[in-house]
């Protein structure tokens, strides 16, 4: 097998309804130095058994988190990892469920996102906090910040996937079992390997694909690379359409209510087969995030129709990011490349070996999107994967869109795990 590249396309894969906040200034947006800290999310947005808190000191943050089954604590913990854009928040729907199955459930607002500490970071700011394995301590810290040695499962959706799976790589005493959804792992970075005696390999010319979707016919850009660039996060927290119209199009331009979502594997990583992909993934050239997804803005009709995400629910979303803007999550994208990249060569040709399972929908395209990394995943780099499964009638949200099944799924798995560690 040939070597992981440690970019960050393998790490990876590795808002008010009526009110827009395009006017609003930067220092109003963000929770600036010296303001008070803000408290925790209203109850009454929160399903029954959950609850919003702050945990001080977790490396250096104060950590947002949402719990449940708190009340009796038997022991048992899961630790739920979000993606982008996304928040605690998101694990909404199932938390209660794991909670009412015997877990200690608790999610938090990743650093950099929602009522976490760090959200006033600018483009400009140190990338070091957002570096993969800095990451990872946040989980450890927030874990022993809780009273646990162990947790029976680490769950990561989207971004918050390769966060769980580096943690599995690197705490498997911690993390006693690993839930990947919507971004598969495709494994450790490898090093040069029986070169001593070897004559100097040539230099190998740099990647290239990045200039190839852009002189495709329409030109294409790739959304990572967009996401790393300094205008996207104005681009989005200064939407024309205003930012809950903006995350309204985008959450539904990745559902399976948008029924162009039709996923299938891709033959190789070319431009090429990356141009067969959304273009919420392989964007215009030309456009920003808040264009791209705009055209697709569900019609009243639809959103009425929506039960999975209703302007209840959407409203948190969009007063959380029209409060921070989405610079704080954009750092991800940027911290985890090729700068950091010796670090995660620590834990080069290491493998999963906790019992471990893949979760996505059955019209999410995130599974997809690193030609390869699917399979690798199950071959090699998660050596115990249970389970892979496709979730009807869901798309990327896998967690909101399907939340029942979801819960089966990962009650089921959690079962499965206690009996091999038995």
């Amino acid at each position: 097998m040939k070597g992981v590249s440690v970019s960050r396309r393998e790490m990876l894969q590795g808002l008010a309804a009526s009110v827009s906040y395009a006017a609003l200034p930067r220092a109003v947006g963000a929770q600036t130095q010296g303001a008070a800290p803000i408290g925790p999310l209203r109850s009454d947005v929160l399903p029954a058994g959950i609850r919003s808190r702050f945990v001080e000191n977790v490396n250096g943050l104060r950590m947002h988190v949402l719990e449940a089954g708190f009340e009796k604590r038997s022991g048992r913990a899961l630790l739920l990892v979000h993606g982008y854009p996304e928040l605690a928040y998101s694990w909404r729907r199932v938390m209660p469920a794991l909670a009412g199955a015997g877990y200690h459930v608790f999610a938090p607002d990743l650093r950099g996102y929602g009522r976490t500490s760090g959200t006033e970071v600018t483009f400009d700011d140190d990338l070091a906090p957002f570096r993969t394995l800095n990451e990872v301590r946040d989980m450890l810290a927030l874990v022993s910040a809780f009273g646990y040695r162990s947790v029976d499962g680490i769950i990561g959706h989207d971004f918050g996937s390769p966060v769980s799976a580096w943690c599995a790589v690197s705490r498997p005493d911690v993390f006693k079992s690993v839930v990947l959804m919507s971004a598969p792992f495709a494994g450790t970075p490898s090093l040069p390997f029986n070169t001593a005696d070897a004559k100097p390999a040539a230099p190998q010319g740099g990647d290239n694909i990045y200039d190839e979707l852009a002189k495709l016919k329409p030109p294409r850009k790739h959304y990572q690379r967009y996401y790393a660039t300094r205008e996207a996060n104005d681009n989005m927290w200064r939407a024309k359409q205003g930012i809950h119209d903006f995350i309204r199009a985008y959450y539904h331009m990745k559902s399976a209510d948008w029924k162009q979502n039709k996923p299938f594997p891709l033959k190789a990583r070319t431009a090429e087969e990356w141009a067969k992909m959304p273009r919420y993934y392989i964007m215009d050239l030309d456009k920003g995030m808040a264009e791209q997804v705009a055209a697709e803005m569900p019609s009243p009709a639809e959103i009425a129709a929506n039960r999975w995400l209703p302007d209840n629910d959407l409203r948190v979303y969009a007063e959380e990011y029209g409060r921070t803007g989405f610079q704080g999550g954009l750092q991800g994208y940027r911290g985890g490349g090729s700068r950091y990249a010796s670090e995660i060569q620590l834990f080069a040709g290491r493998t999963i070996d906790q019992p471990s399972m893949f979760i996505a929908g059955r019209s999410d395209w995130g599974a997809y999107q690193n030609p390869g990394a699917l399979e690798r995943m199950q071959k090699t780099a998660c050596t115990r994967m249970l389970n892979v499964h496709f979730v009807d009638g869901a798309g990327h949200w896998v967690q909101q869109e399907q939340p029942e099944a979801t819960t089966r799924l990962l009650l089921d798995f959690l079962s499965r795990a206690r009996e091999i560690k038995n």
